[in-house]
């Protein structure tokens, strides 16, 4: 088992599910659930993620192969998909938290997906398992990891929010949006040069 392969796929995986920019989101959305209830319905849909993320996880080849996808172009749209996502958590829009706040209460959207189970991640993870499907193992530990601390910081995002304060959390989602800018960008060439030894 490759370690090192786990750890960075766990961090980068990290990275793009973003929990430090999603808090205060989810405590937007969540702000007129019980506060009793919230563990409880943050949690459940967090293991909701998960399963969607697990099941694109181990069924990546079959997808791509249905589809028709190569590496090469999966790699590219991930690398754009990613810069895209990267560029809103550097420059964010005006829009509020407050915004997000639904009358309801949430079921798999918006916090399961595409808050946790965004397109960028399941991308993420279809290129990991088609990439190398030998290792699916791994994958699925870096996944388990990466959701496992995503699901900690969520869980206890009030502490965190008091902890880091709206100017904080925004200073690391800029730093997270950064690193995955250069992974982005590491993508797009990997798929362009795939592409040009294919022609070849």
């Amino acid at each position: 088992m490759n370690w090192g392969d786990i750890a960075t796929a766990a961090v980068t995986l990290f990275l793009i599910m973003d929990p430090l920019g999603n808090v205060p989101v989810f405590n937007a959305v969540l702000s007129n659930v019980e506060p009793k209830r919230r563990v409880k319905v943050m949690a459940r849909e967090l293991i909701i993620a998960l399963l969607i993320l697990l099941g694109f996880l181990f069924a990546g080849n079959s997808i791509l192969a249905f589809l028709g996808l190569t590496q090469s172009s999966l790699n590219i749209a991930g690398g754009i998909l990613l810069f895209i996502i990267s560029l809103r958590m550097i420059f964010p829009g005006r829009r509020e938290p407050g915004d997000e706040v639904e009358e309801e209460e949430p079921f798999i959207v918006p916090l399961a997906m595409p808050m946790i189970a965004g397109p960028s991640t399941i991308a993420v993870l279809l290129l990991l398992s088609s990439n190398q499907p030998g290792q699916i193992n791994e994958w699925s530990m870096a996944l388990l990891l990466s959701w496992l601390v995503t699901t900690i910081i969520l869980i206890m995002s009030p502490k965190v929010m008091a902890l880091i304060g709206k100017k904080g959390a925004r200073a690391l989602e800029r730093l997270m949006g950064m690193i995955l800018i250069i992974l982005a960008t590491q993508m797009l060439l990997n798929g362009i040069r795939d592409f040009v030894v294919s022609l070849s």
